[in-house]
């Protein structure tokens, strides 16, 4: 039998719960780092509303799990032990629930910002971000900032600044990026949830290469305010990754919408997406993308699960088909607009970042491929941004055709597994701004088609590679404000071919 968590009466994937204490009183036996990984962020917090353990007592789990694993995969570059949580009765959803931020996008008052990077070292945000009040209301414990690639322009979180992040199902791969520290936290025990952030993909791949669930929201579900409207044209947006869909579910439920002045005003959800999770998803179209658009082959292994997980699909009684997809652009179009985007926009970026920290944008402060970027950047021009944005136009006016016909689009959420430590950026001394982008762009070319379309789009960790046991994430894509949609199947799918029960060699709860 499984019992019900007190937090939003959904079933809880890790079992049976230890009964309470009496009313009012709070057990007086520490949290141990095995006994917090068992449990999921709403199984937490529904351990803290009973009185069965304090937050305090939760969060010193929490700071011990990442004293045990982060030496080896390095995902967390700073973490403290001085915030305690909002809402002293206990209501919010996640209320004591520790909580890591992505070193990039979020702003937390009085913390560092440092986007990866030299160039930004030391700098400190004054204020929250919106974002950052809603996690804050919904009751999570920040305790420390995650790694992310300098200024997130890559798929594998391996900067100079901070050293590479590493998988941990396999130390000696990358974790993806560029939200490789805040899926590795996840992946390896130390929080249960995590921000994350997504400009080509950068949710779903980490998600992918280490074997949790992540959910990109449609364009202006979540607001990047109050500092900034649109991030990179348009194509980034801000959210999480969590062990189980349930916890992505609720927490969007508690950060979802805009705030005044926003650019973009989407309609709300009908109900809560958690109440999603039990709800039947109907006889879905389906259209498999197995194969990238540049012409490249998915590798073996993750065609194979990808086709393992079509067929899950089926069994389940969806309509399965193959597609091919019509862009309305050729790929090396595509991959130009997006360039255009992602350099112009992190040029001027750093030409504040440079102002406010006086230190020089030069090859002491920048990566090679960052450099790079920048350059090219700084080439751009108006004309050229307005002319990528006719490409995303055509994009998204393609794109939005497709889901006209069809419900969902699945696909390997990236081609191959994650990378030994260092491939990823070896020779980038060599590559100018676009070949940069464009060798992300191979990496992870199934990605970037939600961002420049706007689409809400998840990562589901269902199968594995037969021959390593690495985990392989399947991409399911709906249409424009349709993260309804995709939480219903994801329930589906995650009761059919649950996950929570693999463990990766580095795990904070051995």
């Amino acid at each position: 039998m499984v019992l019900k968590d007190t937090v939003r009466n959904q079933p809880s994937p890790f079992g049976i719960m230890r009964p309470g204490p009496a009313r009012g009183e709070v057990e007086e036996h520490p949290m141990n780092v095995s006994d917090y990984t068992r449990h999921d962020a709403l199984g937490l917090a529904a351990l803290i509303a009973n009185k069965e353990v304090s937050a305090a007592e939760v969060s010193a789990a929490a700071l011990q799990a990442i004293e045990t694993v982060n030496p080896t995969v390095n995902a967390v570059v700073e973490s403290w032990s001085d915030e305690t949580p909002r809402g002293g009765d206990r209501s919010p959803p996640f209320y004591g629930v520790p909580f890591l931020i992505k070193d990039l996008a979020i702003t937390m008052e009085g913390r560092r910002n440092e986007l990866g990077s030299r160039l930004a070292e030391g700098i400190v945000a004054p204020s929250d971000s919106s974002l950052m009040r809603r996690f804050r209301n919904a009751g999570l414990v920040t305790i420390g900032r995650t790694s992310t690639p300098e200024f997130a322009i890559s798929t594998t979180t391996e900067p100079v600044a901070t050293g590479p992040t590493r998988n941990p199902w396999n130390p000696r791969h990358g974790a993806g990026g560029s939200s490789g520290g805040a899926g590795a936290a996840v992946a390896s025990g130390m929080v249960p949830v995590a921000h994350a952030t997504d400009g080509g993909g950068s949710i779903r791949v980490p998600a992918a290469s280490v074997g949790i669930f992540g959910l990109k929201p449609t364009r202006g579900r979540v607001s990047n305010g109050p500092d900034v409207d649109e991030v990179w044209s348009g194509l980034a947006v801000q959210f999480a990754v969590s062990r189980t869909v349930r916890d992505s579910a609720a927490l969007l439920d508690a950060v979802h919408g805009g705030e005044v002045g926003e650019p973009y005003y989407i309609a709300p959800p009908e109900r809560p997406y958690l109440s999603e999770l039990g709800r039947d998803p109907g006889r879905l179209k389906i259209g498999v993308l197995l194969h990238p658009l540049n012409g490249r082959k998915t590798a073996a292994g993750v065609a194979a699960a990808t086709s393992r997980t079509a067929r899950l699909c089926e069994t389940l009684g969806h309509h399965v088909e193959e597609v091919t997809l019509d862009l309305g652009v050729s790929w090396d179009g595509f991959v130009h607009a997006n360039a255009q985007f992602w350099t112009a926009n992190t040029a001027a970026w750093m030409d504040y970042i440079a102002s406010v920290s006086g230190r020089a944008i030069d090859r002491s402060m920048l990566e090679p491929a960052t450099l790079a970027a920048y350059q090219f950047g700084r080439r751009v021009s108006g004309l050229d941004v307005l002319g990528a944005l006719n490409v995303r136009n055509a994009v998204t006016r393609n794109i939005g055709r497709f889901f006209t016909q069809y419900d969902v689009l699945l696909s390997p959420t990236v081609p191959d597994l994650p990378p030994p430590i260092g491939e990823y950026n070896q020779g980038q001394e060599a590559l100018d701004g676009f070949q940069w982008v464009d060798r992300v762009f191979r990496r992870s070319p199934f990605t970037a088609l939600a961002n420049v379309a706007g689409l809400p789009a998840m990562s589901m960790p269902l199968f594995t590679d037969t021959d390593n046991g690495m985990p392989v994430g399947s991409q399911f894509v709906a249409g424009f404000g349709r993260e309804d949609l995709l939480f219903r199947l994801a329930g589906q799918l995650e009761s059919a071919e649950p996950w929570i029960e693999r463990r990766p060699a580095v795990w904070a709860g051995h």
